[in-house]
């Protein structure tokens, strides 16, 4: 078991969502917080000042601000035990429409943005046999609709991590990702459109959803207790297990969930 109290642990995308609670999280647990966000500002409203919480200003998508942001935690904390690549935007648009540029900005922050924060960060989670975390979805499992740039970067991001644990499997660091099924958080709103403008609504009740709360807890549950994968819901277990046994009858099932959502892009061609 990894006790969180009086660790390190560093947050990408922390000022909305599953990431703003995953920080209040690991605080509640007595964690020293390191967190980054494109809107320090924001950043800074969202919590109250403490001495064990450091916020900076940082795009995942450039590398440069990745390796300041993962110098500046250590010289503030002397070290990291835990990061945790939270950080992404989703899509909603059929291939034939999208504009490529939109694909390329999810897999910069998706994508590199786990490469580069993880990059940088390594030899101090070597030093401290700490936890490297991932927060994919099951879009990285089963390539969803309308979403091909997340499902692209979602997989890639599971790839990644799964090839990086093992080679570090005989070092004493783990790593891990963990899969979230619908949470009510806000990147549906700020999902990109076709044409890369925020979707600015979501297509789904918000109400019905696991909290972003109650997807922490369980993110942070893991990460003490090592956890290889997690797949939240019940629903996401279902889609992995159909995939991989059943695929023709998945893309029928998944097909018709995606056409069913409100002013769902497959509406076009069905």
């Amino acid at each position: 078991m990894l006790r969180l109290k009086d660790k390190v642990v560093v947050v990408t995308g922390g000022s909305s969502g599953i990431g703003k609670a995953l920080v209040a999280a690991a605080l509640e647990h007595g964690a020293r917080v390191a967190v980054c966000a494109r809107n320090l500002e924001k950043l800074g409203l969202l919590f109250i000042p403490s001495d064990n919480l450091f916020c900076y200003k940082a795009d995942v998508s450039i590398e440069a601000d990745c390796a300041a942001f993962i110098t500046a935690a250590m010289q503030r904390w002397g070290g990291i035990d835990v990061l945790i690549n939270n950080a992404g935007i989703s899509m909603r648009a059929l291939f034939e429409d999208v504009d490529l540029s939109v694909i390329k900005e999810l897999m910069d922050v998706n994508f590199w943005g786990t490469v580069h924060c993880t990059k940088y960060a390594l030899p101090a989670i070597l030093r401290s046999k700490g936890v490297i975390v991932g927060v994919s979805s099951i879009a990285g499992y089963r390539g969803l609709p309308g979403r091909t740039g997340y499902s692209a970067s979602k997989f890639a991001m599971q790839g990644f991590l799964e090839a990086l644990r093992t080679e570090l499997l005989y070092t004493g660091a783990h790593v891990m990702w963990v899969a979230p099924g619908f949470t009510a958080s806000n990147i549906r709103n700020v999902a990109r459109s076709s044409n890369g403008s925020a979707q600015a609504e979501t297509p789904l009740d918000e109400k019905k959803l696991m909290t972003a709360e109650e997807c922490a807890h369980i993110i942070i549950r893991a990460i003490e207790s090592r956890k290889r994968t997690v797949i939240m819901t019940g629903q996401g277990k279902l889609a992995v297990w159909l995939n991989k046994l059943l695929p023709a009858l998945a893309d029928k099932l998944v097909y018709k969930h995606f056409l069913n959502e409100p002013d769902s892009p497959l509406k076009k061609n069905h």
